[in-house]
């Protein structure tokens, strides 16, 4: 059970060594202006493989989706990034119960985006958590952890493949140990360490110019490839992609400043220096482009 790239990793894994028996995966949904279909990374892998396939709407008092897993008589359900709360219902299916591969060292950064709040926030390590799955959200069993170190330049796609193949690797790991042992160990979490890492919404990768550069580098790093860090400029919505830290001085926040092509701009605290940007609706810039387009701005300053 998966939906984005983060579970593509896992089930190439499994469908390697293992009898994938069903695939479940979130609904098509439209996509973009043009509302286009476009199959999530999950679905176009079991149709290639032919794979069964089941793509419920919801989970919760769902007879039919309940009874395609009861048919299968699964010995374990393998779930990640899947997108939905499974119920009680479904939990209680397998023979050695769900098992969910969460992208952080669990208890910390519970929900739907620990791999872009953990950039954001400024960690240096982060990890995978293998886990017994219960009613809650990322609350169940810990199976087993493993940790990585966050690099400055890993931003959320890097770090979500870093971690989708560390997944892969020990959730295989995990399921040999299972055919050779029949049973696994698990511990309860620490519920006095637990944080959350919602959802991350479109204005929560608003750039406060106020803040530290490194904590706008880090907002950046955590909103690349969405939902893109951005400011506005003359009216303009401009997304910044790509970053690093700068030593200028002297340089107010969200203030630009051609350094010698450079295009460097003013924080709270320190400055940072930008190499790719979008203005909106248009293509991506250098930001030696992007300083060449408003030469003729007197006191150009982002807000």
């Amino acid at each position: 059970m998966g939906t984005p790239g983060f579970a593509l990793r896992i089930l190439e894994a499994l469908n390697d060594q293992y009898d994938v028996e069903l695939v479940v995966t979130q609904p098509d949904k439209p996509v973009g202006r043009k509302k286009e279909i476009i199959f999530n990374p999950v679905k176009k892998f079991a149709l290639d493989k032919n794979l069964n396939l089941l793509q419920p709407d919801k989970l919760k008092d769902n007879h039919q989706a309940v009874e395609t897993l009861k048919s299968i008589n699964p010995d374990i359900v393998c779930v990640a990034a899947y997108g939905k709360i499974l119920p009680e219902e479904i939990l209680d299916i397998p023979k050695y119960g769900c098992i969910n591969v969460h992208a952080s060292i669990l208890p910390k950064y519970r929900g739907a985006a620990p791999i872009n709040w953990s950039l954001i926030n400024g960690e240096k390590e982060t990890g995978i958590t293998i886990m017994k799955m219960d009613s809650g959200m990322d609350t169940g069993n810990i199976i087993s952890s493993h940790k990585i170190k966050i690099n400055d330049d890993d931003d959320t796609l890097i770090l979500t493949e870093k971690l989708s193949i560390l997944s892969a690797k020990k959730i295989v790991e995990f399921i040999n140990n299972l055919v050779l042992n029949g049973s696994y160990e698990s511990k309860s979490q620490n519920e006095n360490e637990a944080t959350l890492a919602p959802k991350i919404k479109k204005e929560d990768a608003l750039i406060d110019w106020q803040k530290d550069a490194e904590g706008i580098r880090n907002l950046i790093r955590g909103c690349n490839p969405w939902p893109v860090a951005h400011t506005h400029f003359k009216g303009q919505i401009i997304r910044i992609f790509k970053v690093s830290l700068d030593n200028s001085s002297n340089i107010n926040p969200g203030q630009i400043v051609n350094k010698d092509g450079r295009l460097i701009v003013g924080c709270g605290q320190g400055s940072i220096e930008i190499f790719e940007i979008q203005r909106s609706g248009q293509k991506r810039l250098s930001g030696k482009e992007f300083l060449n387009g408003i030469s003729n701005i007197e006191t150009p300053i982002f807000n």
